[in-house]
């Protein structure tokens, strides 16, 4: 199954510098969190939209497999976002490897999201 995580394009440049992806959400890191966001491709736009409402920063959208990231001993857990929704947290940094392709996001002028 695929997990995604939307990111800033300057969080992942640094991450292909030093080789792992640390960044739990917008301004806050694994280390402040306790884990990473991510969300399902049906989640997404829902979470973008609550994270990132009409930014105009570059984008990107980080995709993952779940049992790949599992093989390489990296917990995720499926746990309550608040909302009574099932959302994934990655429990550890995310080797950059392990991230399979990433795609680039937006917003439209009407401020909706995608990519």
């Amino acid at each position: 199954m695929e997990i995604l995580h939307l990111a800033r394009s300057d969080d992942w440049d640094r991450a292909l510098i030093v080789g792992e992806y640390r960044t739990s959400t917008l301004g806050l890191g694994l280390e402040e969190v306790g884990f990473i966001h991510a969300s399902t491709a049906a989640q997404l736009p829902t979470v973008a939209e609550a994270i990132f409402g009409g930014s105009t920063e570059a984008l990107l959208v980080l995709v993952m497999d779940d049992e790949e990231l599992r093989s390489a001993g990296i917990e995720v857990r499926y746990e309550d976002g608040g909302d009574g929704e099932l959302y994934p947290h990655i429990y550890r940094a995310i080797p950059v490897p392990l991230v399979q392709r990433t795609l680039p996001a937006h917003f439209d002028e009407a401020g909706v999201f995608g990519y």
